[in-house]
């Protein structure tokens, strides 16, 4: 009897035993999942910490991202190759930019030793010269205005151990790139002392290039132009030293009044 009494005292005893280390677990486990939190937050995305200044800004953010963003990954690419690119290295710029109409690759002397395609569409107008500074492995930039359109090119210097070897130029027609945007009609780029590209834009080409761009970007990268009776909102971005401006009308000139530029 004894005996029995003992056994069921264990049995309530180690019960109880099961119950507060079932009730300690349940507590460390919300313990730790609080200080987890605290210290390591789950990420999250808050849609509304950022709004735009005026109107103006948010129109021309939505219309140039989708082009300036695989503008700014084909500059990243390119400046990538600091040696005689290969076929796989083609084939990769091609497949990820199918946009690019021509991949030239010269020797020292300027001759085309590599293109592609080899029977391209459009003839190169003028020699294309990349002038730059010796050992300086920016980036450069070269535009041909030919009969069908410009060629933007992108290029850049290679070398074989720490001698120059040539040239690698990358080129697309910037109203091909115009067309990511989810509004191409609305989107313009300023090519300053140079051209105005645009799918379709209602725009005074002439008017737009009289706009003393040099002295106004060497105070300010984005700003509001009045050209005649119209308002541009622009945004300037660079290609190694080389600027080129995105612009679009303004939805409310008075929301950018302090940048006004007026010509």
């Amino acid at each position: 009897m004894k005996y029995l009494s003992l056994v069921l005292l264990l049995l309530a005893l180690s019960s109880a035993g099961c119950s507060m280390w079932h009730s300690t677990t349940k507590y460390a486990k919300k313990s730790w999942e609080s200080t987890k939190d605290y210290i390591d937050p789950p990420p999250s995305i808050d849609t509304d910490s950022y709004q735009f200044e005026s109107p103006n800004q948010e129109k021309l953010a939505k219309l140039f991202t989708p082009v300036d963003g695989p503008l700014t990954s084909l500059s990243r690419f390119v400046d990538d190759q600091d040696s005689l690119p290969d076929v796989d290295w083609l084939d990769l710029l091609l497949s990820r930019f199918p946009w690019v109409h021509r991949v030239i690759v010269t020797d020292e002397e300027g001759t085309i030793i590599v293109m592609q395609p080899e029977l391209p569409v459009k003839k190169i107008d003028k020699p294309l010269v990349f002038e730059g500074v010796w050992r300086d492995i920016g980036l450069l930039t070269v535009v041909d205005y030919s009969d069908l359109g410009p060629e933007l090119y992108i290029g850049r210097p290679y070398f074989e151990d720490v001698d120059f070897r040539g040239i690698i130029g990358v080129g697309f027609d910037p109203r091909t790139l115009l067309s990511l945007s989810p509004k191409p009609d609305e989107l313009i780029i300023i090519h300053p002392g140079g051209g105005v590209w645009s799918r379709g834009a209602d725009v005074d080409k002439d008017a737009l290039l009289a706009v003393p761009w040099e002295e106004i970007l060497k105070d300010d990268v984005q700003g509001q132009v009045q050209v005649g009776d119209k308002f541009y909102t622009w945004l300037a971005r660079y290609i190694g030293d080389d600027h080129y401006v995105y612009a679009t009308e303004s939805v409310d000139p008075d929301a950018d009044a302090d940048s006004w530029w007026s010509f």
